[in-house]
């Protein structure tokens, strides 16, 4: 290495890697209706079931707004249907189509295969290390994400306008 070259460290290969992830889903996803925000509603739907668009906001972190208009553009492209609540008239559900069941399934099986093709590139004995360490940083990454929003929320009670509320 010279005197000018920048390591590159693990978060840099994180980085890299959500990127490449990001572009291919990009160029997976070109000249359909779908998106990835609006995949990720897709996935919420097919792992928890049908639900209140509230409860989709909830899950997604979103607003209600948001969430209404990608529900909007799912709905548009037959991947949901809305339907009234069955006890709660506000209340509209959402669901997935036959289609959209059809699609999930077949990127899961698309997932499965590049699960495969990635882990190829790790030497067997390697894998369950490497698998421990993906977990392990997950796992931490999502409680510092947490402490920070917990932190910012601490921050916004504690000014002028969050005495307000």
């Amino acid at each position: 290495m010279s005197d000018h070259e920048i390591p590159v460290t693990v978060l840099d290969r994180l980085l890299e890697i959500g990127d490449l992830f990001e572009r291919d889903m990009a160029r997976a996803f070109a000249g359909t209706a779908l998106t990835p925000a609006r995949v990720r509603v897709l996935w919420v739907l097919r792992h928890l079931g049908p639900m209140t668009q509230h409860e989709l906001a909830d899950r997604l972190e979103v607003s209600a707004r948001n969430v209404t208009g990608l529900v909007d553009a799912l709905e548009a492209s037959g991947h949901v249907r809305r339907t009234r609540h069955p006890t709660d008239r506000r209340a509209i559900v959402v669901a997935l189509t036959d289609v959209a069941d059809a699609q999930l399934e077949r990127m899961q099986r698309e997932h499965a295969d590049l699960t495969a093709t990635l882990l190829a590139a790790v030497e067997p004995a390697d894998r369950a290390a490497l698998q421990r360490g993906v977990d392990a940083i997950a796992d931490r990454l999502r409680g510092l994400v947490a402490e920070a929003a917990g932190a910012a929320g601490r921050t916004a009670d504690a000014s002028p306008e969050g005495r307000t509320r």
